[in-house]
C-alpha cells in the first residue's frame, strides 16, 4: 500500500501544480466545430467526438456542431464517429482556440478506423504493425455467453479453457494461463490465472468495449504479455453535460441463468461519476448426453464505480470493483448407472433431486471467489508532453470448500495482494514522431489460510523499463522498441508435522524484450502489416513449487523449482482490405519458443501412472518440464456486403494454430491445449433502418463448425483426440424508439439449435469419469439454449 499511496500523493501534487500554472490562463481553451455528410453536406446529427488523450466524448446537435471547453493544451488525438459512416481520426496541436470541422464517408461497412489505446498509446488501427481486434458491447449484448471470455472466444485467433460454464480462461494463439495479460480500466488483472478452474474475476456485464492484441506485447506490459494483451475497459465517463446509463436483464433457458445489471453515470463542468451494480445466478445446465450436469450452477452479485476530474491540465479518475462469485466445483463422479451423483456427510452419495439441480447455490465442492480492487488513473500536461501515472491494489481471495462432514472447512484458501504501478512520459510529437518512456511493475504477496496446501507462500517484486516509438514516412509507419524486466521471487518455508512440505528459495529473473514493425498503406484500400518481437514469461509459482492436491481439476501437482524463462520469438505479417462493399483480414504468424514449460502425467517406475490417495480420493501425479516448441497458423476474417442488397451481410471467420516440440515426448511433437480450427460462417440482414418505431432490426442465421483435433498432447495419456462439431445459431435483435429516442433494446438468441452433443477440445472436465452405461468419458458442453436480453438505456 505504501506505493500506492506515494504515487497517488505524486499525482495530487502534480494536480495542484498543473491547475495552478494553467489557472494564471485567463481564457479557457476551446475546440469545436461542425461535422457534415461529405457528399451532401448535411449535419451528422448525434455524431460521436472523442477526445482520446484525455478521455472526453460529446455529440454534435441539431446543426451537426460539437463543443469542447476547457481543454489540455498540446497535442490531440479525435475521433470521430457516426452509424453508418467511415471513422475518422485526426492529430493536431492545441495551442489556442481552435475550429476543426470533420466530413464524414457513408460506407455501409464500418471501417476498423477504431482508435486502439491497448499499445500503450492512443494510435488508429491502420497504423498498428500488430493484428488488434475490437468487440464492442453491441457485439458482446448480441452474444450468448455464460462469461466475459466466452463472448470473445468466437474472435479469430481467440479460444478459451473451460471447467464449466462459469470458469473461461482466454487463450490467443494456443496460449493461455500466464502467458497473456488482461488488461482492465489500465490495470493488470492479477488473480489466480495459472490454475485451469480460475476465471478472470471481472465483470462482463460492466464491460464497454475489448481490445485483444494478438503476439508478443511485452514491451508495454512486461513479462507474462508473451501470447498477447487483452484490454478491457469497463469505465467510460459519459457525454459531457449529460447524466446516462443503462438496465440489462437476461434469461437462459438451459441453465436458467437470470441477469440483472444497472448502471448510472454523469458528466458534469469537467466532473465524472458512475456506478453500477450486477446479479447474475444460474442453475445446472444440461446437455443431450449427461442431462443435468450437476453442480455446474454458479451465482455472482458484483459492483463498482469511478469518480474524477478532467481539466486543462489533464484528468484524475479513480475507480473501484467488487467480484463476488459462488461457483460449484464439478466432479463428474457418477454410479454404475451412469448417473451424476452428489457427496453427503460420512462418505455417502446420493442422486441430486430437481430441486438439487435448480438450486442456483453451489454444493459441496465449490469455490467461493473474491476480487477487490482500487485504480488511480491520472494524465497530466507537462512541458509539451503528457505524464500518465496509473497505481492500483488489488486482493484475490479464492477459498475452496469440499468437505460434506464440515461444509464450513476451507480447504484451499489463496489471499493474494497485489499492488500494480505504472508511470510513463509521452512526448510532443515532432516531425512524424511519436514516443513514450516509462517504468511498471507490481508486488505480490500471497497467503495461505486453508488447511490444505497447494502452492506455497511467497513474495514477488516486479519492475521494467521501457522505450516505445512510431515514426510516419509517407504511407508507412515504423513502430517498435525495447524492454528490460527483472522480477524476484521468495518462496517461504512451510513444515506439517516436521515434514518439510514447501522449502525456502529465492530465484530472480531479468530479460529484454523488443519489437519492430511496420503498417503500410497500399492506397486507402489495402494495408500490409509486418511485425517481429521478442518476448519472455518467467516461471510462475505453481510451476516453480507446487506440490500438494489440485482437486478441481483432478491432479496432484509437483513443481520444478529450475525452470527457466520462456523466450519467444514471433513474425506477423498481415494484409487488411477496407472497401465500401468487403471488409477482410488474412493473416499469419510463426512463434519460436525456447524453454516452453508445460505439465504431464507423471509415470511410475513401471511406465504407467503415478496414482495418490489424498482424503479418499485417487489423484493422477503431474509435474513440469521444459522443451523447445514452435507454434504456427492464420486467420481470417471477412465481411462481404453483396452490391446492391444494402440489407445483406455475409461473414466468416477461421482460425488455425498447430504447436509442436522440436524432439519428441512420450513418442509425440504436439503441444498441449492446441485448440482445434474453427470456422465460423453467418448471414445477417439488418432492415428497418429508418422505421418510426422499430429501427435497426438485426436477424442473423450462423453456421459454428469446429474441425476434429486429431492432433492431442498425447505424452503418458494427458490428452486426447477430439472429434469436431457443428452447431447452428441464430437471433434478432432491434431498438424500439419514440420521437428517435430509444425506449428499449431486445436481444434473441437461439444457440446450438439442434442440441448437438459436443466436447470442446480444451474442456477440463473432457476427463472426468467414464459414463459406464453408455461408454462415454467425461462432462459434455451445453446444449440447446435460448437467450433473451433487454438493454433499457437512461439519459437525462
Amino acid at each position: 500500500m505504501k506505493l500506492i499511496c506515494t504515487i497517488y500523493i505524486f499525482c495530487i501534487i502534480s494536480l495542484f501544480y498543473n491547475s495552478s500554472v494553467y489557472g494564471q490562463q485567463k481564457k479557457k481553451l476551446q475546440l469545436t466545430g461542425v461535422v457534415k455528410d461529405i457528399t451532401t453536406g448535411k449535419p451528422l446529427v448525434g455524431a460521436t467526438i472523442n477526445l482520446i488523450d484525455v478521455r472526453r466524448n460529446t455529440v454534435a446537435d441539431s446543426n451537426g456542431v460539437y463543443l469542447f471547453s476547457n481543454i489540455p493544451l498540446g497535442h490531440t488525438l479525435v475521433e470521430v464517429s457516426y452509424v453508418g459512416y467511415a471513422t475518422k481520426e485526426d492529430h493536431f496541436d492545441i495551442f489556442e482556440n481552435t475550429s476543426r470541422d470533420f466530413l464524414l464517408s457513408s460506407r455501409i461497412i464500418e471501417n476498423e478506423g477504431i482508435t486502439i489505446t491497448a499499445v500503450g498509446s492512443p494510435i488508429s488501427n491502420r497504423k498498428t504493425p500488430v493484428s488488434i481486434i475490437k468487440v464492442s458491447r453491441q457485439d458482446l449484448l448480441s452474444t450468448s455467453s455464460t462469461n466475459i471470455i466466452d463472448a470473445i472466444s468466437r474472435q479469430p485467433g481467440v479460444s478459451q479453457v473451460t471447467t464449466g460454464p462459469a470458469i473461461s480462461k482466454p487463450v490467443i494463439r494456443g496460449l493461455g494461463y500466464n502467458r497473456l495479460v488482461v488488461i482492465n480500466d489500465g490495470l493488470r488483472q492479477e488473480g489466480q490465472q495459472w490454475g485451469d478452474e480460475h476465471g478472470i474475476e471481472i465483470d462482463e456485464n460492466s464491460v464497454n468495449k475489448i481490445e485483444i492484441v494478438k503476439g508478443p506485447a511485452s514491451i508495454i506490459y512486461g513479462s507474462d504479455a508473451l501470447a498477447g494483451v487483452i484490454n478491457i475497459v469497463s469505465n467510460q465517463p459519459p457525454q459531457e453535460n449529460m447524466i446516462k446509463g443503462n438496465i440489462l436483464t437476461g434469461y437462459m433457458t438451459n441453465n436458467k441463468q437470470r441477469t440483472f445489471y444497472t448502471n448510472l453515470g454523469g458528466n458534469h463542468k469537467g466532473f465524472s461519476w458512475s456506478a453500477w451494480g450486477d446479479y447474475k445466478g444460474a442453475a445446472d445446465y444440461s446437455n443431450k448426453y449427461d442431462g443435468k450436469v450437476f453442480n455446474s450452477k454458479f451465482n455472482e452479485m458484483n459492483f463498482g464505480g469511478y469518480s474524477g476530474y478532467n481539466g486543462k491540465w489533464g484528468y484524475s479518475h479513480i475507480s473501484f470493483s467488487s467480484f463476488n462469485q459462488k461457483l460449484g466445483v464439478i466432479t463428474g463422479d457418477r454410479d454404475s448407472a451412469g448417473n451424476l451423483i452428489m457427496q453427503l456427510p460420512g462418505g455417502n452419495t446420493e442422486l441430486p433431486t430437481t430441486a438439487d439441480f435448480n438450486s442456483i447455490a453451489p454444493q459441496i465442492p465449490y469455490q467461493h471467489i473474491r476480487h477487490l480492487k482500487f485504480i488511480a488513473d491520472n494524465s497530466f500536461r507537462i512541458g509539451k508532453g503528457k505524464l500518465f501515472a496509473l497505481a492500483g491494489y488489488q486482493r484475490n481471495r479464492r477459498i475452496e470448500y469440499g468437505n460434506a462432514d464440515n461444509p464450513d472447512e476451507k480447504n484451499l484458501y489463496f489471499d493474494l495482494g497485489t499492488v500494480n504501478y505504472r508511470l510513463y512520459y509521452q512526448f510532443q510529437e515532432k516531425r512524424g514522431w511519436s514516443t513514450s518512456a516509462g517504468v511498471g511493475g507490481m508486488w505480490q504477496q500471497n497467503i495461505n489460510k486453508g488447511i490444505e496446501l497447494l502452492i506455497p507462500e511467497y513474495g514477488l517484486f516486479d519492475f521494467g523499463s521501457y522505450l516505445y516509438s512510431r515514426k510516419n514516412i509517407g504511407n508507412t509507419t515504423w513502430s517498435g522498441g525495447i524492454r528490460y524486466d527483472i522480477r524476484a521471487l521468495h518462496i517461504y518455508e512451510h513444515s506439517e508435522n516436521g515434514v518439510p512440505l514447501f522449502t525456502s528459495f529465492s530465484r530472480n529473473f531479468s530479460n529484454f524484450s523488443g519489437s519492430i514493425g511496420l503498417s503500410h498503406e497500399l492506397s486507402s484500400k489495402y494495408i500490409i502489416k509486418a511485425n517481429i518481437a521478442r518476448g519472455f514469461r518467467t516461471p510462475n509459482v505453481p510451476e516453480l513449487s507446487s506440490n500438494g492436491a489440485h482437486e478441481g481439476t483432478n491432479r496432484f501437482e509437483y513443481g520444478a523449482i529450475n525452470l527457466k524463462s520462456e523466450i519467444s520469438w514471433q513474425g506477423d505479417v498481415s494484409l487488411d482490405i477496407s472497401t465500401d462493399h468487403l471488409q477482410a483480414s488474412i493473416g499469419g504468424f510463426y512463434n519460436n519458443i525456447n524453454n516452453f514449460i508445460f505439465y504431464s502425467r507423471l509415470p511410475n517406475s513401471a511406465g504407467t501412472d503415478s496414482i495418490l490417495i489424498v482424503n479418499g480420493h485417487s489423484l493422477q501425479a503431474f509435474s513440469y518440464g521444459q522443451r523447445a516448441a514452435a507454434l504456427y497458423g492464420i486467420e481470417c476474417k471477412m465481411d462481404l456486403h453483396p452490391h446492391p442488397f444494402d440489407w445483406l451481410h455475409l461473414e466468416s471467420t477461421f482460425s488455425y494454430v498447430k504447436g509442436s516440440f522440436k524432439n519428441q515426448i512420450d513418442n509425440t511433437l504436439n503441444m498441449p491445449l492446441i485448440p482445434a480450427a474453427r470456422l465460423i460462417n453467418e448471414v445477417r440482414a439488418e432492415l428497418l433502418k429508418k422505421d418510426k418505431h422499430i429501427q435497426n432490426l438485426s436477424l442473423f442465421i450462423e453456421w459454428d463448425l469446429t474441425f476434429n483435433q486429431n492432433q492431442p498432447f498425447t505424452a503418458y495419456g494427458s490428452e486426447t483426440s477430439t472429434p469436431g462439431y457443428s452447431l447452428l445459431n441464430t437471433g434478432l435483435h432491434f431498438n424500439m424508439t419514440h420521437k428517435k429516442n430509444i425506449l428499449f433494446s431486445l436481444y434473441m438468441i437461439a444457440s446450438n439449435l439442434t442440441n448437438v452433443g459436443y466436447q470442446q477440445h480444451m474442456s477440463r472436465l473432457k476427463y472426468t469419469d467414464v459414463n459406464l452405461l453408455s461408454g462415454r468419458q467425461g462432462i459434455f458442453n451445453m446444449g440447446q439454449n435460448f437467450t433473451i436480453k433487454l438493454n433499457i438505456p437512461l439519459s437525462f
